[in-house]
Protein backbone atom coordinates (compact mmCIF):
# COMPACT_ATOMS: atom_id res chain seq x y z
CA UNK A 1 0.00 0.00 0.00
CA UNK A 2 1.07 3.46 -1.00
CA UNK A 3 2.19 6.02 2.08
CA UNK A 4 1.09 9.67 1.18
CA UNK A 5 2.90 12.64 1.61
CA UNK A 6 1.28 14.09 4.49
CA UNK A 7 2.91 18.10 3.37
CA UNK A 8 1.27 16.90 -0.18
CA UNK A 9 -1.94 15.70 1.07
CA UNK A 10 -2.24 19.17 3.22
CA UNK A 11 -1.72 21.29 -0.23
CA UNK A 12 -4.18 19.00 -1.90
CA UNK A 13 -6.69 19.71 0.95
CA UNK A 14 -5.47 24.02 1.27
CA UNK A 15 -5.86 23.95 -2.79
CA UNK A 16 -10.03 22.81 -2.35
CA UNK A 17 -10.16 24.68 0.60
CA UNK A 18 -8.94 27.84 -0.45
CA UNK A 19 -10.17 27.63 -4.13
CA UNK A 20 -7.13 27.84 -6.03
CA UNK A 21 -3.56 27.59 -5.88
CA UNK A 22 -2.52 31.23 -5.03
CA UNK A 23 -4.48 30.75 -2.16
CA UNK A 24 -3.05 27.57 -1.15
CA UNK A 25 0.38 29.09 -1.71
CA UNK A 26 -0.37 31.88 1.08
CA UNK A 27 -1.56 29.85 3.19
CA UNK A 28 0.95 27.44 3.00
CA UNK A 29 3.53 29.71 3.21
CA UNK A 30 5.43 28.25 0.02
CA UNK A 31 5.45 29.49 -3.23
CA UNK A 32 2.84 28.81 -6.15
CA UNK A 33 5.03 26.92 -8.26
CA UNK A 34 5.96 24.17 -5.17
CA UNK A 35 2.21 24.06 -4.76
CA UNK A 36 1.79 22.75 -8.46
CA UNK A 37 4.49 20.29 -8.02
CA UNK A 38 3.63 18.35 -4.74
CA UNK A 39 -0.06 18.33 -6.53
CA UNK A 40 1.17 16.70 -9.75
CA UNK A 41 3.62 14.28 -7.50
CA UNK A 42 0.33 13.13 -5.59
CA UNK A 43 -1.38 12.73 -8.94
CA UNK A 44 1.27 10.49 -10.37
CA UNK A 45 1.68 8.23 -7.03
CA UNK A 46 -2.46 8.02 -7.10
CA UNK A 47 -2.22 7.74 -11.10
CA UNK A 48 -5.12 9.85 -11.12
CA UNK A 49 -6.36 13.60 -11.98
CA UNK A 50 -7.13 14.87 -8.16
CA UNK A 51 -8.81 18.64 -8.73
CA UNK A 52 -11.10 19.61 -11.74
CA UNK A 53 -9.50 22.96 -12.96
CA UNK A 54 -13.07 24.70 -13.33
CA UNK A 55 -14.08 27.41 -11.45
CA UNK A 56 -14.71 26.98 -8.69
CA UNK A 57 -11.85 23.98 -8.65
CA UNK A 58 -13.27 21.23 -7.31
CA UNK A 59 -11.96 17.86 -6.36
CA UNK A 60 -12.71 14.36 -8.32
CA UNK A 61 -13.81 11.08 -7.00
CA UNK A 62 -10.36 10.10 -6.14
CA UNK A 63 -9.56 14.01 -4.90
CA UNK A 64 -12.50 13.56 -2.47
CA UNK A 65 -11.27 10.17 -1.01
CA UNK A 66 -7.65 11.66 -0.24
CA UNK A 67 -9.60 14.79 0.93
CA UNK A 68 -11.34 12.52 3.32
CA UNK A 69 -8.12 10.63 4.30
CA UNK A 70 -6.39 14.15 5.05
CA UNK A 71 -9.11 15.19 7.16
CA UNK A 72 -8.94 12.47 9.39
CA UNK A 73 -5.23 12.67 9.69
CA UNK A 74 -5.94 16.05 11.41
CA UNK A 75 -8.66 14.62 13.21
CA UNK A 76 -6.56 12.34 14.70
CA UNK A 77 -3.64 14.63 15.14
CA UNK A 78 -5.94 17.26 17.41
CA UNK A 79 -6.97 14.06 19.29
CA UNK A 80 -2.82 13.65 20.26
CA UNK A 81 -2.43 17.56 21.02
CA UNK A 82 -5.44 17.10 23.17
CA UNK A 83 -3.80 13.87 24.76
CA UNK A 84 -0.46 15.42 24.96
CA UNK A 85 -2.06 18.35 26.77
CA UNK A 86 -3.47 17.16 29.01
CA UNK A 87 -0.35 15.03 30.36
CA UNK A 88 2.06 18.43 29.92
CA UNK A 89 -0.48 21.43 30.59
CA UNK A 90 2.26 23.72 30.43
CA UNK A 91 4.00 22.53 26.75
CA UNK A 92 3.58 24.78 24.21
CA UNK A 93 1.21 23.35 21.91
CA UNK A 94 -1.80 23.80 19.72
CA UNK A 95 -2.69 22.87 16.19
CA UNK A 96 -1.70 24.41 13.48
CA UNK A 97 -4.13 27.06 11.87
CA UNK A 98 -4.11 25.54 8.19
CA UNK A 99 -5.07 21.69 9.76
CA UNK A 100 -8.37 22.62 10.59
CA UNK A 101 -11.37 20.67 12.15
CA UNK A 102 -14.25 21.53 9.58
CA UNK A 103 -18.12 21.09 10.31
CA UNK A 104 -21.17 22.11 8.35
CA UNK A 105 -23.99 23.77 10.28
CA UNK A 106 -27.04 25.46 8.84
CA UNK A 107 -26.71 29.47 9.26
CA UNK A 108 -29.97 29.57 11.38
CA UNK A 109 -28.31 27.15 13.76
CA UNK A 110 -25.36 29.54 13.90
CA UNK A 111 -27.33 32.34 14.47
CA UNK A 112 -29.50 30.92 17.40
CA UNK A 113 -27.93 27.65 19.08
CA UNK A 114 -25.03 26.42 18.41
CA UNK A 115 -22.37 28.58 18.62
CA UNK A 116 -22.57 28.31 22.37
CA UNK A 117 -22.11 24.79 21.95
CA UNK A 118 -18.45 25.22 20.47
CA UNK A 119 -17.33 28.09 22.37
CA UNK A 120 -15.37 25.70 25.43
CA UNK A 121 -13.83 23.84 22.11
CA UNK A 122 -12.87 27.15 20.74
CA UNK A 123 -11.54 28.33 24.25
CA UNK A 124 -9.29 25.12 24.39
CA UNK A 125 -7.71 26.20 20.98
CA UNK A 126 -8.90 23.86 18.49
CA UNK A 127 -9.03 24.76 14.97
CA UNK A 128 -12.70 24.79 13.75
CA UNK A 129 -13.86 25.72 10.83
CA UNK A 130 -17.62 26.07 10.07
CA UNK A 131 -19.15 26.08 6.79
CA UNK A 132 -22.30 27.35 6.33
CA UNK A 133 -25.02 25.84 3.95
CA UNK A 134 -28.74 25.27 3.74
CA UNK A 135 -29.23 22.63 6.20
CA UNK A 136 -30.79 20.23 3.30
CA UNK A 137 -27.46 20.23 1.69
CA UNK A 138 -24.88 20.70 4.42
CA UNK A 139 -25.04 16.72 4.09
CA UNK A 140 -23.44 17.38 0.62
CA UNK A 141 -20.36 18.48 2.49
CA UNK A 142 -19.69 15.23 4.24
CA UNK A 143 -20.59 12.92 1.85
CA UNK A 144 -17.99 14.56 -0.13
CA UNK A 145 -15.31 14.47 2.57
CA UNK A 146 -14.94 18.32 2.86
CA UNK A 147 -16.07 17.95 6.66
CA UNK A 148 -15.92 15.58 9.68
CA UNK A 149 -19.85 16.33 10.53
CA UNK A 150 -22.79 18.20 9.34
CA UNK A 151 -26.13 19.63 10.82
CA UNK A 152 -28.78 18.47 8.17
CA UNK A 153 -32.57 17.76 7.87
CA UNK A 154 -31.82 14.31 6.72
CA UNK A 155 -31.97 11.55 8.41
CA UNK A 156 -30.39 8.63 6.85
CA UNK A 157 -26.49 8.00 7.75
CA UNK A 158 -24.00 7.88 4.79
CA UNK A 159 -22.10 4.73 5.50
CA UNK A 160 -18.94 5.17 8.15
CA UNK A 161 -20.92 7.73 9.52
CA UNK A 162 -23.78 7.82 12.67
CA UNK A 163 -26.42 10.20 13.13
CA UNK A 164 -27.68 11.76 16.56
CA UNK A 165 -31.12 13.40 16.78
CA UNK A 166 -31.16 16.81 17.78
CA UNK A 167 -34.40 18.29 18.02
CA UNK A 168 -36.57 20.56 15.85
CA UNK A 169 -36.46 23.94 15.57
CA UNK A 170 -39.89 25.77 15.01
CA UNK A 171 -40.04 28.36 12.08
CA UNK A 172 -42.62 30.95 11.97
CA UNK A 173 -43.92 33.59 9.43
CA UNK A 174 -43.31 37.23 11.02
CA UNK A 175 -43.12 40.84 9.36
CA UNK A 176 -42.71 44.06 10.71
CA UNK A 177 -45.62 45.67 12.26
CA UNK A 178 -46.02 48.43 9.95
CA UNK A 179 -45.61 46.18 6.69
CA UNK A 180 -48.04 44.34 8.55
CA UNK A 181 -50.34 46.53 8.65
CA UNK A 182 -50.14 48.16 5.21
CA UNK A 183 -49.38 44.90 3.38
CA UNK A 184 -51.52 42.29 5.41
CA UNK A 185 -53.81 43.39 8.42
CA UNK A 186 -55.65 39.99 8.84
CA UNK A 187 -52.18 38.11 8.74
CA UNK A 188 -52.12 35.61 6.07
CA UNK A 189 -54.61 33.65 4.52
CA UNK A 190 -54.95 31.14 1.58
CA UNK A 191 -55.97 33.97 -0.30
CA UNK A 192 -53.63 36.46 0.31
CA UNK A 193 -50.01 34.71 0.36
CA UNK A 194 -49.29 35.72 -3.18
CA UNK A 195 -49.96 39.48 -2.44
CA UNK A 196 -46.26 39.83 -0.27
CA UNK A 197 -42.71 38.80 -0.94
CA UNK A 198 -40.63 36.55 1.41
CA UNK A 199 -37.34 36.31 2.22
CA UNK A 200 -34.90 33.45 1.14
CA UNK A 201 -31.33 32.48 2.16
CA UNK A 202 -30.43 31.73 -1.75
CA UNK A 203 -32.64 29.84 -4.49
CA UNK A 204 -32.32 26.20 -3.16
CA UNK A 205 -34.27 27.73 0.16
CA UNK A 206 -37.66 26.98 0.00
CA UNK A 207 -38.51 26.89 3.81
CA UNK A 208 -40.84 29.61 3.11
CA UNK A 209 -42.65 27.77 0.14
CA UNK A 210 -42.62 25.00 2.58
CA UNK A 211 -44.58 26.75 5.64
CA UNK A 212 -47.23 28.62 3.28
CA UNK A 213 -47.94 25.25 1.35
CA UNK A 214 -48.01 23.27 5.20
CA UNK A 215 -50.43 26.21 6.84
CA UNK A 216 -52.70 26.30 3.96
CA UNK A 217 -52.96 22.89 2.92
CA UNK A 218 -51.94 23.49 -0.34
CA UNK A 219 -49.65 21.01 -2.78
CA UNK A 220 -47.60 23.72 -4.56
CA UNK A 221 -47.00 27.29 -4.30
CA UNK A 222 -45.00 29.96 -6.19
CA UNK A 223 -43.80 32.80 -3.95
CA UNK A 224 -42.03 35.73 -4.67
CA UNK A 225 -38.59 36.00 -3.02
CA UNK A 226 -36.25 38.56 -1.85
CA UNK A 227 -33.00 36.89 -1.32
CA UNK A 228 -30.81 37.84 2.04
CA UNK A 229 -27.82 35.14 2.62
CA UNK A 230 -27.74 35.19 6.00
CA UNK A 231 -29.98 34.72 9.33
CA UNK A 232 -29.12 38.17 11.10
CA UNK A 233 -29.47 39.68 7.72
CA UNK A 234 -33.27 38.50 7.16
CA UNK A 235 -34.09 39.32 10.37
CA UNK A 236 -32.64 43.18 9.72
CA UNK A 237 -34.79 43.02 6.57
CA UNK A 238 -37.82 41.83 8.17
CA UNK A 239 -37.72 44.68 10.38
CA UNK A 240 -37.43 47.00 8.02
CA UNK A 241 -40.13 45.60 6.28
CA UNK A 242 -38.88 44.41 3.12
CA UNK A 243 -40.79 41.44 3.54
CA UNK A 244 -42.40 38.61 5.66
CA UNK A 245 -39.52 35.90 6.95
CA UNK A 246 -40.09 32.35 7.80
CA UNK A 247 -37.31 32.51 10.16
CA UNK A 248 -36.66 30.83 13.28
CA UNK A 249 -39.10 31.40 16.31
CA UNK A 250 -35.70 31.20 18.70
CA UNK A 251 -34.24 34.35 16.72
CA UNK A 252 -37.40 36.28 16.28
CA UNK A 253 -38.78 35.81 19.75
CA UNK A 254 -37.62 39.23 21.44
CA UNK A 255 -39.14 40.88 18.13
CA UNK A 256 -42.27 39.36 18.97
CA UNK A 257 -42.42 40.07 22.76
CA UNK A 258 -42.04 43.69 22.20
CA UNK A 259 -44.16 44.60 19.52
CA UNK A 260 -41.64 45.38 16.64
CA UNK A 261 -42.60 41.74 14.58
CA UNK A 262 -45.84 39.93 14.29
CA UNK A 263 -46.71 36.97 13.63
CA UNK A 264 -48.49 36.90 10.33
CA UNK A 265 -49.81 33.15 10.66
CA UNK A 266 -50.13 32.64 14.92
CA UNK A 267 -50.89 29.39 15.66
CA UNK A 268 -49.01 27.76 12.71
CA UNK A 269 -45.48 26.46 12.91
CA UNK A 270 -43.53 24.81 11.19
CA UNK A 271 -40.94 21.98 12.68
CA UNK A 272 -37.88 21.26 11.22
CA UNK A 273 -35.95 18.46 12.80
CA UNK A 274 -32.46 18.63 12.99
CA UNK A 275 -29.86 15.71 12.63
CA UNK A 276 -26.00 15.33 14.21
CA UNK A 277 -24.08 13.40 11.64
CA UNK A 278 -20.03 12.51 11.45
CA UNK A 279 -17.68 10.20 10.85
CA UNK A 280 -18.24 6.95 12.54
CA UNK A 281 -14.43 6.86 13.95
CA UNK A 282 -12.89 6.71 17.69
CA UNK A 283 -11.71 10.08 18.25
CA UNK A 284 -11.96 12.18 21.45
CA UNK A 285 -12.45 15.25 19.74
CA UNK A 286 -15.27 13.93 17.46
CA UNK A 287 -16.63 12.79 20.75
CA UNK A 288 -16.68 16.35 22.41
CA UNK A 289 -17.81 17.88 19.52
CA UNK A 290 -20.94 15.06 19.50
CA UNK A 291 -21.48 15.90 23.02
CA UNK A 292 -20.99 19.38 22.79
CA UNK A 293 -24.00 19.78 20.26
CA UNK A 294 -26.25 17.87 21.57
CA UNK A 295 -26.56 18.76 24.77
CA UNK A 296 -27.09 22.54 23.60
CA UNK A 297 -29.69 21.17 21.06
CA UNK A 298 -31.53 19.64 24.21
CA UNK A 299 -31.56 22.74 25.79
CA UNK A 300 -32.51 24.92 23.04
CA UNK A 301 -34.87 22.85 20.38
CA UNK A 302 -38.45 21.31 20.93
CA UNK A 303 -37.92 17.54 21.67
Amino acid sequence: MSTYDPAALECLAAIVEEGGFERAAQRLNVTQSAVSQRLRALEAQVGSVLIVRSRPLRPTSAGQLLLKHTKQLRLLRADLERDLQELAPSAPGGSREDERISIAINADSIATWAMGALHDLVRQRLPLEIITDDQDFTQEWLRSGQVLGCVTTLKQALRGCKMVPLGAMHYVAVASAAYAEKHLPGGLTAHNFREVSYLSFNRKDDMAAEFVARAFGLKRVALNHLFVPSSEGQLHAVKAGWAVGVLPELLVRAGLADGSLVDMAPGRVLPIQLYWHCWNLESEVLDTLTQALTEAAGRTLEA
